[in-house]
């Protein structure tokens, strides 16, 4: 396991991007977005003056970043921000929370209430006509989600309920509907976060207050597999590497004390881990 000193108060959203051979992440509430470049081991800090919570891959190059409410394209090499399109502009204590592209180029992105007010966070799909639609509503804390390789299958975590949802999916028309509840995580194991499928179909999911990245099997519901982290708060997980067999694995300072922090000095790092099995290639937003 190699770590990477960041101190994020809240690490969050990997992403890998193969073209250009690098790990992104944002710190959320410092608005910080992080560029590792693998081969150099070079790290980049871009800061911005809003919530930063979700970086994906767009076209010709071009970042997709969700600032607060708003989403925009960003060119790194050039610095340029391009407003895109905006979700609840009438709630002004909501932000974006954790996003990803389907294999579409689709984005679902999802919110929150920085109070976490249950039930006043939404899942929004948003294609290239940039209108958001509403695929959830009264989620309380929006988070991770992975597709399977036959595009058949959604999973989406609202962590509060300690459950990853198994949806339908619809390729074509990017419509889910609800099948079951395929992992309910025990009590002691914290809350199901940010996460990640394998090539085996496999979850990978970040446990806040859980210490790892936990491999459970949607089929059955057992728990196959944990890496364990030196940092309590762990939030979320991507492959990466020329292989996808390496994972970066973000965590954060935030609702830890001084004590704690002494205890746990590396939270807010991030880490790299390899792993026997391997992911799968993020997708591309059209956008």
């Amino acid at each position: 396991m190699k770590s990477i000193t960041s101190q994020c108060f809240l690490g969050e959203g990997p992403l890998w991007i193969a073209n250009l051979g690098c790990f992104f992440w944002v710190d959320i509430e410092m608005g910080n977005l992080h560029c590792y470049h693998l081969a150099s081991e070079k790290l980049e800090i871009r800061h911005f003056p809003n919530r930063l919570a979700v970086v994906l891959e767009g076209q010709n190059g071009k970042l997709i970043l969700g600032l607060d409410r708003r989403l925009v394209r960003y060119d790194w090499d050039k610095e340029v921000i391009e407003e895109l399109c905006e979700v609840e502009s009438d709630l002004a204590l909501n932000r974006f929370n954790d996003g990803k592209v389907d294999p579409q180029g689709r984005i679902w992105i999802g919110t929150l209430s920085r109070l976490f007010t249950e039930g006043a966070g939404s899942l929004y799909r948003i294609g290239t006509d940039l209108k958001p639609q509403i695929q959830l509503q009264n989620l309380t804390i929006s988070n991770g989600m992975a597709w399977t390789v036959d595009q058949r299958t959604y999973y989406f975590i609202d962590t509060p309920t300690k459950n990853i949802h198994e949806f339908a999916f619809d390729p074509e028309s990017g419509a889910i509907e609800f099948r079951r509840i395929a992992v309910e995580i025990p009590e002691g194991l914290g809350f199901p976060d940010g996460m990640c499928i394998d090539r085996e179909g496999m979850l990978w999911v970040a446990h806040y207050a859980g210490s790892g990245v936990y491999r459970w099997n949607p089929k059955t519901g057992k728990l196959l597999d944990k890496i364990e982290l030196p940092a309590p708060h762990v939030t979320s997980c991507c492959f990466g590497g020329e292989n996808l067999d390496l994972m970066l694995i973000t965590t954060a300072q935030e609702n830890l004390t001084g004590d704690d922090l002494e205890k746990y000095p590396q939270s807010g790092d991030v880490f790299l881990v390899n792993v026997e099995v391997g992911g799968l290639e993020s997708n591309r937003a059209e956008i």
